[in-house]
């Protein structure tokens, strides 16, 4: 029980709509892993999305997940090394669901908070959505290097949300 005119401990505003993203991404029904997106103009929320198929489309649950591999030469240590990459193309990307469901004048000069790191694919969505920071937890190494040029070369603040801790009901294991 809280006593009146005591001050109960509030969560940062991170925190706050990071927990928000993570609530959201429960609504997923992936198998590999659950994401979701929320877009933030000042402390304002001003939409959610997460990860799935197409509305009206079976999901990976129900269907399988269709799994593309590619296939990518990258430098390691002075050295060429092929990078083999596993990507479902059932799915639309929480962030890219995000754009699809928000209006572009909402989204000039938003944050959007993303539990995972954006995908090559996002990021380049989101450097032209009109959004001046992705603020995310989980990394997402595959597409990372090049995701955090683009953003610096964009302008876009992109920030990996340290010590953060997801709110217990939103618990899931990621298969990378």
């Amino acid at each position: 029980m809280a006593i009146v005119g005591q001050d109960v401990e509030r969560k940062d505003w991170d925190t706050y709509f990071m927990d928000i993203a993570y609530m959201v991404s429960t609504r997923s029904r992936c198998p590999r892993r659950h994401v979701g997106a929320v877009l933030v103009q000042g402390k304002k929320l001003l939409g959610t999305a997460y990860n799935g198929a197409p509305m009206g489309v079976q999901d990976c649950s129900e269907a399988g997940c269709m799994i593309a591999e590619e296939w990518e030469i990258k430098q390691e240590n002075g050295e060429e090394q092929m990078i083999k990459k596993q990507r479902c193309i059932r799915t639309i990307h929480a962030e890219q669901n995000l754009l699809l469901f928000t209006d572009r004048a909402d989204r000039e000069g938003s944050t959007v908070y993303v539990t995972d790191q954006p995908c090559w694919t996002c990021a380049n969505m989101l450097a032209n959505s009109g959004i001046k920071e992705v603020v995310y937890h989980r990394g997402y190494p595959k597409d990372s290097e090049k995701v955090v040029t683009l953003m610096g070369h964009k302008g876009i603040a992109f920030r990996f949300l340290e010590g953060y801790e997801p709110p217990p009901q939103a618990g899931m294991s990621v298969i990378s």
